[in-house]
């Protein structure tokens, strides 16, 4: 089987699961701490790894892209790409690798590293 194969069978079994479980609206909605986040610093990650160009983002002045989606709100979402519980371990792995988590997506791989993950991912689940 192939890697994108098994990524999206994986990706259906968690909706599936959350499903079955008849999860209420808040058990859906994201967690707000990501282990040894920084939201501050979540803020600097994304300027340099230059998210604005692409999204909308509170708290980043410059961010006023209209490539991808305004991430108003964002925490209050319950998926992230239409595809994936919003949920911390869930985002980093967006955050770091789009690609390898949704293959085909318009987002790239820019590199970002664990600890700029987690504190993007910090500073998103602000966003309510």
């Amino acid at each position: 089987m192939s890697a994108p194969t098994v990524r999206h069978r994986l990706a259906a079994a968690l909706l599936a699961g959350a499903l079955a479980l008849g999860c209420s609206d808040s058990e859906r909605l994201p967690h707000s701490a990501v282990p040894d986040g920084d939201a501050r610093r979540g803020i600097a990650a994304m300027r340099r790894h230059g998210c604005g160009g692409c999204h909308v983002i509170p708290g980043v002045a410059e961010a006023r892209g209209r490539v991808g989606p305004s991430l108003v709100g964002f925490a209050s979402r319950p998926y992230i790409a239409g595809a994936l519980p919003n949920r911390p371990l869930e985002l980093v792995a967006w955050i770091r690798d789009p690609q390898a988590v949704h293959p085909g997506t318009i987002m790239p791989r820019l590199g970002v590293s664990a600890t700029d993950a987690r504190d993007i991912a910090a500073h998103l689940y602000r966003l309510r």
